[in-house]
């Protein structure tokens, strides 16, 4: 026979799986919002280029400056959609927003390569975003070097360029932002939902009153915790499995790494992160506050500093601790160490101590916020 302990945690193990049965919201939150999240996000937040509208003015006319353009178009990057005559033009359009980047190749472009020295060539960028235009001058670049080298060796002079950098790419050797996005994704969805999972339905329990109930029988405080969580720690692998397959399919990411060891280190975080949200219900007692409270205690900080669009390494001191101290900064490097490098536990131990402490802490701060006395 099982322990009384056991059969409790069992008892209240099964309410709480017919209640998320029962309640298609719950259902809907528990396994829609997450291919909602991933679908909008994945295909939202991308730093790639794909056919960038450009400038190109091209002062010198030549073979060898079309020959340039014609690269900068097969790179995929960009899209030639205007030739002005001067650079002021290009500002003014920059202006009405009509394009971000353009690129100007000024006269004796050619005959700088026949003389066998390495031409020049200006770039124009809307330093307005940021982030698209030090991308696209990233291409710019490549495609300038490549070129310039390839003009050079054909010209016959038998010069190179000074340096011939062999640039090997690991782990993502196509630079593909999905790959460097999707693990980041995988973290924020369980996060949020595992968060307001809890936070939603034990904060409806304290406004029914059913909570009070709960505590007339002779259960502990300690089962209570882990007859709430046990389902939702079910319901949260289900959601790994889920958006784990979706980003495989949908993005091409890849799972180098074991699969048991990445749901080892899931289960860590999402017991975490559903202690986190029964202590927000327990704290509120309020649906709608819990909701405000959870969302802002794993969107925001997991979005922002947990390394997810911006490197830990070049944020302040203070946000370097703090981020040090959220669980999704560790799962994060756990769901790219494993997903994208292959690394084992050898190499993650560390991120996996935190998660397990973090984990620790919630737990045992959820416990013993029931000894407040019941309103």
């Amino acid at each position: 026979m099982m322990p009384a302990f056991a059969r409790r945690v069992a008892a209240l193990s099964r309410k709480e799986v017919l209640h998320i049965v029962r309640d298609v919201r719950v259902v809907y939150m528990a396994l829609g919002m997450p291919v909602l999240l991933l679908l909008l996000f994945g295909y939202a937040v991308s730093f790639d280029l794909d056919r960038l509208p450009i400038a190109l003015i091209d002062q010198d006319q030549t073979p060898s400056s079309r020959e340039y353009a014609a690269a900068l178009s097969a790179s995929g990057a960009f899209a030639i959609v205007a030739h002005p005559r001067e650079a002021p033009e290009v500002e003014r359009a920059f202006r009405h927003g009509s394009y971000k980047v353009g690129v100007l190749i000024p006269p004796g472009f050619e005959r700088t390569l026949a003389r066998g020295e390495s031409a020049q060539v200006q770039v124009l960028l809307d330093g307005a975003d940021g982030n698209t235009t030090s991308v696209a001058l990233g291409h710019v670049v490549g495609v300038t070097q490549a070129q310039t080298a390839a003009l050079l060796q054909e010209s016959g002079t038998g010069l190179l360029l000074p340096i011939d950098a062999r640039v090997v790419m690991l782990f993502n050797p196509g630079m593909r932002s999905g790959l460097y996005v999707v693990p980041g994704l995988i973290a924020l969805i369980l996060a949020i939902m595992a968060v307001l999972l809890t936070a939603l339905t034990v904060a409806r329990e304290w406004e029914r009153g059913s909570m009070e109930q709960l505590f007339s029988t002779p259960v502990r405080r300690v089962e209570v915790v882990l007859g709430k969580l046990l389902p939702y720690l079910g319901v949260g692998m289900v959601q790994v499995l889920l958006v784990t397959t979706l980003g495989a399919v949908l993005f091409d990411v890849p799972i180098r790494g074991s699969l048991v060891l990445l749901f080892a280190c899931a289960a860590l975080f999402l017991a975490g992160m559903l202690g986190q949200g029964l202590l927000i219900s327990v704290v509120t007692r309020n649906q709608q506050v819990a909701t405000q409270v959870g969302l802002l205690s794993s969107m925001l900080p997991t979005l922002l500093l947990s390394g997810f669009l911006f490197p830990v390494e070049n944020m302040p001191v203070v946000l370097r601790v703090i981020a040090t101290i959220l669980p999704a900064t560790h799962f994060i490097v756990i769901l790219r160490g494993i997903l994208l490098k292959g690394n084992g536990v050898g190499v993650l131990w560390p991120d996996m101590l935190a998660l397990a402490a973090f984990a620790v802490v919630m737990l045992a701060l959820s416990t013993a916020r029931f000894r407040r006395r019941l309103a």
